[in-house]
């Protein structure tokens, strides 16, 4: 048990001071905004075509491959803790964007997005997502600097985002307009605008679950910005995969839930470690090392994926039935 969990002693925070230099945030920016414009040119040009499953797969492929080698070259110019920490976190933001890309079908089916729009809404949805979490990012870690505690309100909402996931109705994932989106309708704004105001209303819940997962797994600013910015700058081509993924992998859901439960229980250990607590009566509060909660993510997302391959799933296509 002690390769997993480490001493009280050990856990005082922050358990890695980060070491990213201000010439690898340069050119950490310059690299994401090359692709970030070559997506919108590639967008742009593939407006009028049907991305086909090939395609996708090729493009996804592409993009999980460069995470993985980023997080692994992580080691040589930072440290292992660094590459295990974008990987935990990069695997979390991954996971919860698959699942969050459902209710992306949803909105876009529901409002009638012609097909040769949904690269471009897509896109711009992600970029909106990206520029979301950044300000959630800097505003998150300004927060923790100053207020520890503040883990505790991180922890309630992964916690109650599990016990939603874990105990509700899929019915539940549903979207439904908002008043907003339904008083733009009748000012006359066009489909494309409403689903770029649907996508960007629903980025910024989604970042609220998202946020504080990661910061429950590293504190370091850059690994919490890359971990998600490797998880949405695919998600353009995941979406025209997740269709049929979403009707195998019908126990993800439940996987999420075990993964935001055992953050959102790390982070209230985080935050009484943070205060100073390390005791409660003759317990010892134990620190969760870095290795036992990627052992713990990856488990419980593979387990529910090969549940899920397993099953033969009776539910149909969600693009199916609007």
């Amino acid at each position: 048990m002690n390769v997993f969990l480490a001493s009280t002693e050990a856990s005082e925070l922050p358990t890695r001071i980060p070491n990213t230099t201000p010439t690898i945030w340069a050119i950490t920016g310059i690299a994401v905004g090359v692709v970030i414009i070559f997506d919108l040119i590639w967008a742009w040009l593939r407006r009028n075509h049907e991305t086909s499953l090939k395609e996708a797969a090729g493009w996804t492929f592409i993009y999980v491959s460069a995470a993985i080698i980023f997080g692994i070259t992580m080691r040589s110019w930072e440290s292992s803790a660094a590459s295990a920490e974008f990987f935990a976190g990069w695997i979390t933001e991954y996971s919860l964007s698959i699942d969050n890309l459902f209710v992306f079908i949803i909105i876009l089916s529901r409002l009638r997005v012609k097909k040769e729009q949904e690269q471009m809404v897509l896109l711009l949805g992600i970029l909106m997502a990206l520029l979301f979490r950044g300000i959630f990012i800097i505003i998150g870690a300004a927060v923790i600097e100053r207020f520890v505690a503040v883990f505790f309100l991180f922890g309630a909402i992964l916690l109650w985002t599990a016990y939603k996931l874990i105990s509700g109705d899929p019915d539940d994932d549903e979207w439904d307009e908002s008043k907003l989106i339904k008083k733009l309708r009748t000012r006359g704004w066009s489909t494309f605008t409403l689903a770029l105001v649907a996508l960007g209303t629903t980025d910024i819940l989604f970042a609220l679950d998202s946020i504080p997962a990661i910061f429950g797994l590293t504190r370091d600013p850059y690994i919490v910005f890359m971990a998600n910015a490797f998880a949405l700058m695919g998600l353009r081509q995941l979406y025209f995969l997740v269709g049929i993924l979403l009707r195998r992998l019908i126990y993800l859901s439940k996987g999420l839930a075990i993964v935001l439960g055992f953050i959102g229980v790390k982070l209230v250990i985080e935050a009484l470690h943070g205060i100073g607590v390390d005791e409660i009566g003759p317990v010892t509060i134990p620190h969760i090392s870095l290795n036992f909660s990627l052992g713990v993510i990856v488990s419980a997302l593979a387990v529910t994926t090969v549940i899920s391959l397993r099953k033969n799933p009776k539910e149909p296509d969600p693009r199916e039935h609007l």
